[in-house]
């Protein structure tokens, strides 16, 4: 059999074939090719020009710059101050945990830094730099620099953060701004508070956040592959916050201050003839400035466990019983519902008893008053007076008239979370304690006591109220609002409320003088603050019981623990015919009213009224 022969006609058609086949498939191949690089290049340009941007430009927001509080004189209360922090940026390949224990030789930082550090970081909200220490002094920043190289993502950055100049004598106050925390991220706008670490927590900076917060703006910047910024494309500037004053004068609120000492309490002093809130002060305080970093454990829990609890407000969560104070308001209560005229007189022997009942309910004076009539009983504080005089006129009267001076419900103030107290009643003791209203209960709460309490605020608004002849105001702390770069701040005005109606003035003439009398008559229980006086007062002593006194046992403040002993009040308005000022201060287990409170009072008085001659 002859070998096969190659057949080259065959092998030459075959190689064109496959040439062909080869060269159609190239050439659809460039023709798709060349499709895709015009769908990229011209049909898609703007799409993958933007990506392609968006891998080294970077839009972010800038932090608006909160705006200032001032006192009602321009005295600065809260603002703004720069500091250094060091920050650091995620760096891929880079361990943070390493990076902190490497810093620690160059800047001190305390286990609670490191821990709010990565709470910080781990967070859902998008954060770029996290700071790991606050405040560094000008020496810890010149030591960072010197080794700033070993520590890729490790910056000093000079951030705004809220100082407030006053520290301890506002606090409770203004109030103070701190780090967002998870719960309030979930409430806020995510795009206003882009770039904004802190918030409103209490006080005026809580309630007027909207107001002091601005407008944050937006910075196109270039970045390189560590998140470095290299330069600014485009930036559109923030709106700062406007700036606000508050009706606060800081120089009334340091003699409040200075004359409350280490007593604990609360003052409140109101312009009665429009609302404005003079001076508001709980003590003890604290220093707001703590609070704006984030509080360490150690500080956190020396607060928080103090016996004193000088976190506590207590002009506005205070719950007290208004004891003797009310007595002026009983007392109109019982002219104006025509129970009593003021020549109407009650014999006092030391102790008052409900027929049918064997219960004494005592005066605090034991031998009695004697003879007493409206006048007296006001002057000399008499309790079987209006014990006898709250029994006629009965729980139902006595709630619906003092509910007319804000007693039981919120003042209205502009600070959050302000509480009520107790302006007891039939439905108000079946809904909370389930059980029936008894007689007794109304005597008690004709001197004030019982479940009868007030807050300091709203005591100090029903004087004000009184000594305004029934025209009331609501409590404001907002004097004007001046927008950034402003010169002419916007007066806020005063809210009316309802007036209370005067059946006949002279009803409220009687009280007036009675509470002049207890100052200025050598029978008043505030007699000591009439002597010398250069302008005429009317008050009234308060003093109320923290523990019930057993049936025939003796009140005996030298052997009670200081927990236990009364709480001393006061209130006053003045001068009495023009009155520019009314005030209420209560000094917890402080004693008397009228040696302890009283002075207080006097003093905030006197600088309000006197300046011009002090």
């Amino acid at each position: 059999m002859l070998p096969h022969l190659k057949n080259h006609s065959y092998e030459t058609q075959l190689f064109r074939e496959r040439a062909k086949f080869a060269a159609s498939f190239t050439i659809f191949l460039i023709i798709l090719l060349a499709l895709r690089v015009f769908t990229l290049q011209i049909i898609e340009h703007d799409t993958y020009q933007t990506l392609s941007d968006n891998n080294r430009l970077h839009t972010r927001s800038t932090p608006p710059t909160r705006g200032n509080i001032y006192d009602r004189n321009g005295v600065l209360l809260a603002t703004n101050k720069t500091e250094f922090r060091l920050e650091i940026i995620s760096v891929k390949g880079v361990d943070t945990v390493d990076t902190i224990e490497r810093l620690k030789p160059i800047i001190q930082f305390s286990d609670d830094d490191v821990t709010r550090f990565f709470k910080e970081r781990n967070r859902s909200r998008r954060i770029i730099s996290v700071p790991l220490r606050f405040s560094l002094t000008h020496k810890e920043v010149a030591r960072f620099e010197v080794n700033r190289h070993k520590f890729p993502g490790v910056s000093i950055q000079h951030r705004q953060i809220r100082h407030y100049p006053l520290y301890t004598l506002t606090s409770h106050l203004i109030g103070y701004v701190g780090r967002i925390d998870e719960k309030e991220l979930k409430n806020i706008n995510t795009l206003t508070y882009a770039s904004t670490e802190h918030i409103g927590k209490t006080g005026v900076e809580l309630y007027y956040e909207d107001i002091l917060h601005g407008t944050p703006g937006v910075r196109q910047v270039e970045t390189n592959v560590v998140g470095t910024t290299i330069r600014l494309m485009e930036e559109t500037p923030p709106t700062s916050g406007d700036d606000i004053f508050i009706t606060i004068d800081s120089s009334l609120q340091a003699i409040a201050d200075k004359a409350m000492g280490d007593k604990r309490g609360a003052l409140v002093a109101l312009n009665p003839k429009n609302g404005e809130i003079l001076a508001l002060l709980s003590k003890p305080s604290f220093n707001a400035n703590l609070f704006v970093n984030g509080i360490s454990s150690k500080q956190y829990n020396e607060l928080i466990n103090s016996k004193y609890r000088p976190l506590f407000n207590r002009f506005l969560h205070g719950q007290y019983p208004p004891g003797s104070t009310v007595k002026p308001l009983m007392a109109l209560a019982g002219l104006e519902g025509r129970q009593r005229k003021p020549e109407h007189s009650t014999e006092c022997r030391g102790w008052y008893q409900l027929k049918g009942y064997k219960h004494k309910y005592r005066d605090w004076k034991r031998r009695g008053h004697g003879k007493t009539d409206l006048d007296k009983a006001i002057i000399e504080s008499c309790d079987v007076y209006f014990y006898d005089l709250a029994h006629d006129m009965g729980i139902d009267y006595i709630e619906q008239y003092l509910a007319r001076f804000g007693f039981g419900k919120e003042t209205g103030v502009d600070i959050t979370n302000e509480k009520r107290g107790v302006l007891p009643s039939r439905n108000w003791k079946e809904i909370n304690l389930e059980q029936p209203w008894y007689p007794g209960e109304t005597l008690s709460v004709g001197i004030g006591q019982g479940f009868f309490t007030t807050t300091p605020l709203q005591l100090a608004s029903s004087i004000a109220t009184l000594a305004n002849y029934g025209e009331g105001f609501r409590p404001q702390l907002l004097y004007a609002i001046q927008g950034a770069g402003g010169s002419n701040p916007q007066r806020n005005p005063p809210t009316s409320l309802t007036p209370i109606p005067i059946k006949d003035r002279a009803n409220w003439d009687s009280v007036h003088e009675a509470m002049r009398k207890v100052v200025h008559s050598r029978r008043g229980t505030a007699r000591k603050l009439g002597r010398k006086s250069k302008y005429t007062i009317a008050g009234k002593t308060g003093t109320a019981q923290v523990y019930t006194v057993k049936q025939g046992d003796r009140y005996d403040e030298e052997s009670l623990p200081e927990h236990l002993k009364d709480h001393a009040l006061f209130v006053a308005f003045a001068p009495k015919n023009d009155p520019e000022i009314a005030i209420a201060v209560i000094i917890e287990n402080g004693g008397h009213g009228g040696s302890v409170a009283a002075p207080i009072a006097k003093q905030v008085m006197d600088r309000y009224l006197l300046k011009d001659q002090i």
